[in-house]
């Protein structure tokens, strides 16, 4: 009988892409995800160590198959991923049920590890300290039909005292041109139409090799493949973000008109705290520059609130600079205190009551600021490509949804009879929020339409398990 499995995601784009790669590795060992609604026989959870709640969350659904683990002992538990690489021991103290621990430089031993766990009827844990082979060499069970995130690095040499990242992901670790552009181009001839390129800080991707120029000459390569139709890219650095970048993404067609750039604070002395080498005139220049490059990008951001020592006028400068700035949109995030950071130990933590209450305002600020950007989009066009797992049909609104160039979340009715993966001109009717709303006119079916419709049931590398989401971001 073959066995089933799901896999639970928390965190970032690249845990997300890793998990693609747990279940394409799953798939290969002779595994099949589970059937919605039903228990699977592995379940995987790859976990986020940057906040708090990602802990909760683990420990959360680990005790509650527990019991279903109790009643069927042939059930195989597994965590893998960036708290794996920080707790290990913790994970098996609170949970020793567990079957499989591995960090994040092996995902590809889990298969080994998950059938050495079944014959030895003990506990494996498998933590590496460094990466032994780069990650994008792995099968993958995408998400999407004809989007597809591709790795560029993993790691980080930044020293950012909020965050245990590179501790767990290592230094960076730049992969080659001529390799990415080789998944790239095989992706396309898979049918995918867009892709993602991925690193902890994508735009010092060079690093590695010496070549500073090297992320806005990968963009421009990019351009040049026959059949990508779309290039994003994240998330970048201010620190490493220069001129030849504005210039590759202005100058080259399929690079979309979107710069997602974390921001964390719009306070001096507090970046300065946070060790981000940069200061906010540098961060206002770069999105300067990219606006009058390209007068129609949209810019979102993170910012952290209420980091030790931040105070009423720190935090106030944050609200000036998101005024400033008219960011489409913010992921705003309440500081947590991460054992092992340099900011965990730091005077002056700031009250939780006073967090909370910050972060209210800050989201409220910021929800007045994207309402106003998203509204002056009313009259104009969008070219909108529909996503097959944002594209679903709304059945209680009869609409599609999908993301327009400038990465917006557009819905509109689907009377054009438009198909996940179609690019769609939407004339935009409403603007909210956190989305756009308009009326299709044009309908381009693309490759990605054409070639994986019949796909698009197959797409959830992780199906729903106990009510729980198979990706959380």
């Amino acid at each position: 009988m073959v066995r089933t499995y799901a896999v639970l995601t928390y965190g970032c784009q690249m845990n997300v892409h890793d998990s693609e790669r747990i279940s394409g590795l799953l798939d290969e060992a002779g595994f099949i995800p589970v059937t919605p609604g039903d228990q699977a026989d592995i379940v995987v959870f790859n976990t986020c160590a940057v906040r708090e709640n990602a802990d909760n969350k683990l420990y959360g659904n680990l005790s509650f198959l527990a019991p279903i683990k109790k009643a069927n002992p042939q059930m195989q538990i597994a965590v893998g991923g960036c708290l794996a690489q920080k707790d290990q021991e913790v994970i098996l103290k609170k949970a020793p049920y567990v079957d499989v621990v591995f960090g994040t430089h092996n995902v590809g031993s889990l298969p080994a590890l998950l059938e050495r766990a079944r014959i030895e009827e003990e506990s494996q844990v498998e933590i590496l300290e460094s990466l032994e082979h780069f990650p994008s060499t792995l099968p993958a069970r995408r998400l999407s039909a004809f989007s597809s995130w591709v790795s560029v690095s993993v790691g980080c040499n930044n020293t950012c005292t909020f965050c245990i990242v590179p501790t767990l992901r290592g230094i960076e670790k730049d992969r080659d041109a001529a390799d990415i552009l080789r998944e790239v181009r095989a992706l396309v001839d898979q049918g995918v139409i867009e892709i993602t390129l991925l690193g902890q800080n994508v735009n010092a991707y060079g690093v590695d090799f010496g070549d500073r120029r090297a992320f806005a000459n990968l963009l421009k390569e990019c351009g040049k493949v026959d059949g990508l139709e779309r290039v994003r890219f994240m998330s970048p650095h201010p620190r490493d973000f220069t001129d030849d970048v504005i210039e590759a993404m202005a100058q080259t067609p399929n690079v979309m008109p979107h710069l997602h750039m974390p921001l964390q604070s719009g306070s001096n002395s507090i970046l300065q705290a946070m060790r981000r080498s940069y200061r906010t005139d540098r961060y206002l220049g770069i999105i300067d520059r990219v606006r009058r490059a390209m007068p129609h990008a949209s810019i979102t951001t993170d910012i952290i609130v209420g980091f030790p020592g931040e105070t009423e006028s720190d935090f106030q400068a944050t609200m000036d600079l998101c005024t400033q700035a008219r960011f489409a949109a913010a992921y705003t995030y309440q500081y947590s205190k991460r054992p092992g950071t340099p900011a965990a130990s730091m005077p002056d933590q700031i009250a939780p009551e006073v967090v909370g209450e910050r972060y209210t305002r800050l989201h409220l600020h910021q929800q007045a600021i994207s309402l106003s950007v998203n509204q002056e989009a009313v009259g104009k066009k969008f070219k909108v490509l529909v996503g097959d797992y944002e594209g679903r049909r709304d059945e209680a609104q009869e609409r599609m949804t999908g993301r327009s160039e400038d990465f917006r979340l557009v819905h509109f009715s689907n009377s054009a009879d438009a198909r996940p993966g179609d690019e769609v001109e939407v004339a935009i009717t409403q603007g909210s929020a956190h989305y756009l709303i308009g009326d299709p006119g044009i309908v381009r079916a693309t490759r990605g339409g054409d070639a994986h419709t019949a796909r698009i049931a197959e797409k959830k590398s992780s199906a729903t398990l106990l009510g729980m989401p198979s990706v959380k971001a």
